[in-house]
């Protein structure tokens, strides 16, 4: 029996070791002015599988997943120290353009964000920003990334029609797919189903679990019990801090530090 186990050890070890690396935070601080947001932030997010980032309000979730697309830099008084590695590369390097950048990592919002658009003209715009003005290629994209986001069978019909028409879940799914048209390696998600009804959510959560065969998914939640059913990872940061970062099963089930089992039993937060 013994031998069996440490068999299966060594196996689940060879697989972590082949595992790529899609982002590497290194001693990555972050201040809004004075406010010291982010502190000494080090860990390493891979490639297809889901990585949740839980943690109070204010901890610093939302702040760490807009810094892995820059969308933070937006804000005039941040200043950051520390990297941000992106398959191999520094993004803060004075070469990397926030727009080549951005490319690769598409981003879903809380609230859904479809564009006052039709359905077609949301998921195509990327595309056209990029370039692309081909009708038929066009059509090809926005069927492919609905069928992507689980939206076509229910939107087919229904194209030049506008997305703000369509329910808040399927326009979340729509966003997904906006997000899915550009092509992205890596899909940051922050809160995407907190203003979703339960159908919706769970409609989302199986999407995720597709979508992980074939993208990055970095996913901020408030909801404990989604964490545990859709990631493999998770980071619990605290006061800007990541205080445990484990596979997810180990996190739920025997969390290493007192201030994680606190948090996720409820005695906080």
């Amino acid at each position: 029996m013994t031998v069996v186990i440490e068999k299966k050890t060594q196996a689940v070890e060879n697989i972590e070791r082949n595992k790529k690396v899609v982002y590497e935070s290194k001693d990555l601080n972050l201040w809004y002015g004075e406010d010291h947001a982010l502190k000494n932030i080090n860990f390493s997010i891979y490639e297809n599988e889901v990585t949740a980032i839980i943690g109070p309000s204010g901890c610093g979730k939302s702040t760490f997943i807009k810094t892995l697309n820059r969308m933070v830099e937006l804000i005039p008084i941040v200043r950051i120290s520390g990297e941000i590695v992106y398959r191999g590369r520094n993004i803060f390097d004075k070469a990397y353009k926030e727009e080549q950048l951005r490319t690769q990592v598409g981003m879903v919002f809380q609230k859904p964000n479809p564009f006052p658009k039709s359905i077609y003209d949301n998921i195509a715009y990327g595309p056209r920003i990029h370039g692309i003005r081909n009708k038929k290629i066009l059509d090809e994209i926005v069927e492919n990334s609905l069928r992507g986001a689980a939206i076509w069978d229910e939107v087919k019909d229904r194209l030049h029609e506008n997305a703000y028409g369509l329910s808040g879940g399927q326009q979340q799914r729509i966003c997904i797919a906006r997000a899915l048209a550009i092509e992205p390696d890596v899909i940051l998600m922050d809160e995407p189903t907190s203003a979703l009804d339960p159908i919706s959510t769970l409609k989302i959560e199986e999407l995720i679990q597709e979508l992980k065969k074939n993208f990055s998914i970095i996913i901020v939640t408030h909801n404990m019990q989604q964490a545990a059913r859709i990631s493999d990872r998770t980071a619990f940061f605290l006061n800007g801090e990541v205080i445990e970062y484990a596979d997810t099963d180990k996190m739920f089930s025997t969390p290493s530090d007192k201030r994680t089992e606190d948090y996720i039993t409820g005695r906080f937060g």
